[in-house]
């Protein structure tokens, strides 16, 4: 079964941090914000999704292992 590991994830929660502010690289979903999108991360999920308030409204979760977002500094 594929999964996270539990020392992947708090690394993942470490740096994606409620309040840290993302830029959306890629997002394999044709209902995805597009790539440059910023927003801000509300949670990472015990899976891996890291949660975002994107700036153009949308909430579209970042999949661990499928899209990839990076860490902003503003």
């Amino acid at each position: 079964m594929w999964g996270i590991s539990k020392a992947r994830l708090e690394c993942l929660r470490s740096q994606y941090a409620p309040g840290t502010r993302v830029e959306l690289v890629e997002m394999n979903d044709r209902q995805a914000p597009p790539p440059g999108t910023k927003g801000t991360v509300v949670r990472v999920d015990d899976i891996g999704t890291i949660h975002v308030h994107w700036d153009n409204g949308s909430s579209l979760g970042v999949a661990y292992g499928e899209d990839r977002c990076r860490v902003i500094a503003e």
